[in-house]
């Protein structure tokens, strides 16, 4: 096997984020450097014990730095319980006790820790809103040199939005982050509502998940996915039949390690931070017209951005992943 991937999760888990981080823990092709955590789905402390919670239940004690609780300008916009659960994990109705400690480090400096001690070789991403890594960026303006790549998961360039008809969540939550991020030089993915709306997973799958395996972390998962399918089943009537999960933080992993699975283009990304676009994200393609309207120079660094999917190919990968040996026998 090649080296295998080092990543950092930051992540507002969230029962997407729970996915993608048992993907991430059962994925051999990735080594888990650590999660921070921010606001979003839930509350940033909320999501850093979640993640303690979720990786102790698999046996695992990956560092969990706790992030900003709050955007960068924007008022905060308090998280609906209604899709995700008060608690984040489809409102568990016991949590088992054995957790360990978050790490002392904020999460934008153990952003900037890891970049310096893997110069080149770590892969961030950024499964929630822009703060934690816009605050890295303020402590270490080399940081985009010393990441090997960013991936996020957040946006849009030709689907509806989710929270307006135009803006995404992720980018809605903290608009002046992901502008600063995505002008920043990172070489950055974005990988939008144009690819995640194409891509669910069937709650037969974490069904199956929980009966060959028989352990308390998917027995959590399944509870946590059965409840994001009602949500989705209610909000939108034509998934009920299909009972489904919505599963956008998953592909931030799968085109980490099967970037061909994906069709993406390259262009100047911008965030509008005010007035009723708010969070909408606007890719320049049509680079060659001179527009009057400042924030589109040449000097405005170009990002990948995502626009087609193979979901069946992505949901075959998780399957395959998640089916793995990567649990401990139960206690």
């Amino acid at each position: 096997m090649n080296q295998r991937h080092k990543i950092i999760l930051d992540c507002d888990p969230g029962i997407d984020d729970a996915m993608a981080l048992y993907f991430a823990l059962a994925q051999p092709e990735i080594e888990l450097l650590g999660i921070t955590a921010t606001f979003g789905n839930v509350s940033a402390a909320q999501a850093a014990r979640n993640a303690i919670y979720l990786c102790s239940l698999a046996g695992w004690r990956i560092p969990v730095c706790e992030g900003i609780n709050t955007p960068t300008r924007r008022i905060p916009v308090l998280p609906d319980p209604d899709i995700h659960g008060a608690d984040g994990l489809g409102n568990l109705p016991e949590r088992r006790r054995d957790t360990y400690a978050p790490d002392e480090r904020s999460a934008a400096r153990f952003i900037v820790a890891m970049a310096h001690a893997h110069p080149g070789e770590v892969t961030l991403l950024a499964l929630g809103p822009l703060g934690n890594l816009s605050q890295a960026l303020r402590l270490e303006p080399r940081l985009p040199e010393l990441l090997k790549q960013v991936i996020v998961i957040g946006g849009s360039i030709a689907a509806p939005g989710n929270v307006s008809p135009v803006a995404e969540s992720n980018a809605w939550h903290d608009p002046h982050a992901a502008d600063q991020v995505f002008t920043s030089g990172f070489e950055l993915t974005m990988l939008g509502l144009d690819v995640t709306q194409r891509t669910s997973l069937p709650l037969a799958l974490f069904e199956r998940l929980a009966g060959q395996h028989r352990h308390p972390a998917t027995d959590t998962l399944l509870h946590a996915a059965r409840f994001h399918a009602g949500y989705h089943a209610r909000l939108e009537p034509e998934l009920a039949d299909g009972q489904t999960c919505q599963a956008p933080d998953v592909l931030a992993l799968m085109y980490l390690l099967r970037p061909e699975l994906f069709s993406t283009e390259m262009g100047r990304v911008r965030v509008a931070t005010e007035g009723v676009a708010e969070g909408q994200t606007i890719m320049d393609r049509r680079e060659h017209v001179p527009y009057p309207q400042p924030g589109w120079e040449e000097r405005i660094p170009r990002i990948r951005v995502g626009l087609q999917v193979d979901a069946p190919a992505c949901l075959a990968l998780f399957e395959a992943t998640l089916m793995g040996n990567w649990l401990p026998a139960a206690a």
